[in-house]
């Protein structure tokens, strides 16, 4: 089998599947549904090519980091943020976007984290799907994607694997582990630890270290997840009329913040408190 058409797994599809604690109540599998099995219908493509505002924002605060370091003389000029602004041409963004960033912007310039750090990898966000890791599970093999933002040495060659947040999500360590599986496979030879650093409020978690036994279990749950997924896949090409059996509907609260609330049948345009 070519690995091009291997099932794959990522935080991201399994945050599709578990969400994080506490947020139960706003998961709904048929999200799912729309963006891993219908993502080529028209109106669905649309909905997945426009960025949701807070998308916007984390990519732009990636990138304006990035450019910080490209050019790290500009950390120290008076007019940083002033050139940052035109090199991400932030004008033509909606005033929310505009005002959050440029405050993402002015704290990295009065706080940047990473100006003494060796910095190993630093993406600026628009890489699109980096490079998949081949996982064999048992008799299951499949694509294991991690797009990591930062990884940058510390004093004693430790990598550190560094995921920047933006708004008010709370840090979910089942991506920091997910980011020292994949580290484990790319760099096999060292010790690693990863954390988050909200590049808003300057919050930075304490880092996550993980046992040989700990990763195992995520490649397994992983597999487990790429499996899963799979077959989802499979059972829907063979019966697309079984989409909402496959993909159940959640619809609440939660249909206020999703994208496809316009073409979803079953949204709750209201919901009662």
């Amino acid at each position: 089998m070519s690995q091009n058409w291997l099932p794959f797994a990522s935080y991201n599809l399994w945050l599709q599947y578990s969400p994080p604690i506490g947020k139960e109540h706003l998961h709904c599998d048929m999200k799912r549904g729309f963006t891993k099995a219908r993502s080529r219908e028209p109106a669905v493509a649309a909905i997945l090519a426009s960025d949701s505002t807070p998308v916007r924002i984390g990519l732009l605060a990636q990138k304006g980091v990035y450019e910080f370091h490209e050019n790290s003389p500009m950390l120290h000029q008076e007019d940083a943020v002033e050139q940052m602004i035109e090199i991400l041409e932030l004008r033509k963004e909606s005033d929310l976007v505009q005002q959050r960033v440029l405050q993402i912007l002015t704290n990295y310039q009065q706080n940047p984290i990473l100006a003494e750090k060796k910095i190993i990898q630093l993406s600026r966000g628009d890489e699109g799907f980096p490079e998949p890791i081949l996982i064999k599970q048992g008799n299951q093999s499949f694509n294991f994607f991690a797009a990591i933002d930062c990884i940058f040495a510390e004093e004693d060659d430790t990598l550190h694997i560094l995921d920047f947040k933006t708004g008010h999500s709370d840090f979910d360590r089942r991506q920091g582990y997910i980011y020292l599986l994949a580290a484990s496979y790319r760099y096999p030879q060292q010790k690693a630890v990863a954390s988050f650093y909200n590049l808003e409020n300057g919050n930075w978690s304490e880092p996550i270290s993980a046992t040989p036994n700990t990763l195992k279990a995520f490649q397994i749950e992983l597999a487990l997840i790429a499996q899963r997924h799979q077959e989802e896949l499979r059972r829907y090409r063979k019966n697309s009329a079984d989409f909402s059996q496959i993909f159940p509907q959640n619809p609440g609260v939660s249909c206020r913040y999703c994208s496809f609330n316009s073409i979803c049948e079953f949204t709750i345009s209201e919901v009662s408190t």
